[in-house]
């Protein structure tokens, strides 16, 4: 009998086995997780996956795929979701970093405005000075908007809400955050691999309600992306917290519907935001 879930704390079913380790099923809040004793000892310093040099030579070539395709495209529909002027914007658990380089490709005219933090950088990451190697909650000053990209999967539910604390005390009202993560319903009908303890450090598919649990007591509103079960929205303080996310974007803030037509390379990303924003709708 597996101990109750850490999230919500109602019972677990047994899900499935990877690489001798043990997944369950919530039956409360539905997320999909390892066992609960090896989240402990995972909070407690006795990591299943290091994220040293072995890893990133596995990693790096996927994290180079997402910075100049899906990474970017969750950037600009995100763009048109925010309902502040994004001055600041912040890829959380940035990998190598190369969401700015892409970013500085597409905007040039905007690359100020960019920043990345990575606790556990690769030694071959970007040389661009607004990367930061360390905890997010050192960085200076305050985000309108940010990204955290296929990194959710990796932490336990207490490291989930110590990051969910970080993120708020550098937020603004009205400041949103994409968070990529494979959800249950997507490791269930799409990638059962996706669950990967010792190879990629996948250790929980968190569901919306699970998330809603974790980042709710932190000031955040969680708003599901339609047709997207690895994407979530997380906005700090609201002042609009019933305005249809997919609505925002035939109305986006005029300053980020500007950014995204850069001077040099034209309306490419507003035109990419826009689609990637309705691909799953069927709108």
């Amino acid at each position: 009998m597996s101990d109750p879930c850490p999230i919500c704390r109602a019972a677990l079913n047994y899900f499935t086995v990877v690489d001798g380790f043990d997944y369950f099923d919530c039956s409360g809040c539905g997320s999909i997780l390892i066992e609960p004793a090896i989240l402990a000892s995972i909070d407690a310093g006795r990591h299943l996956r290091t994220y040293d040099e072995s890893y990133w030579s596995v990693e790096i070539e996927a994290a180079r795929h997402r910075a100049y395709g899906s990474s970017l495209a969750r950037f600009a529909e995100l763009m048109l979701y925010a309902r502040r002027p994004v001055r600041r914007f912040v890829d959380i658990a940035a990998g190598p970093g190369l969401l700015l380089d892409s970013l500085a490709t597409y905007l040039p005219a905007s690359t100020d405005r960019f920043f990345a933090v990575e606790m556990f950088p690769p030694p071959e990451h970007t040389t661009n000075p607004n990367f930061y190697v360390g905890p997010l909650r050192e960085i200076t000053g305050t985000f309108d908007a940010g990204v955290c990209i296929e990194a959710l999967e990796h932490l336990t539910p207490t490291m989930a809400a110590a990051l969910a604390e970080d993120i708020a005390s550098k937020s603004e009202p009205d400041s949103i955050y994409l968070f990529n993560t494979g959800m249950p319903q997507f490791v269930r009908a799409s990638d059962p691999s996706y669950l990967d303890p010792l190879n990629r450090g996948h250790i929980v598919s968190y569901s919306l309600d699970g998330v809603r649990r974790l980042f709710e007591p932190h000031g955040f509103v969680i708003h599901e992306l339609p047709g997207k079960d690895w994407a979530f929205l997380a906005e700090y303080m609201p002042t609009h917290p019933n305005d249809p996310i997919i609505d925002r974007i035939w109305s986006p803030d005029p300053e980020n519907k500007a950014m995204l037509h850069d001077p040099q390379m034209g309306s490419v990303l507003y035109c990419l935001g826009l689609e990637s924003a309705r691909a799953y709708t069927g709108t």
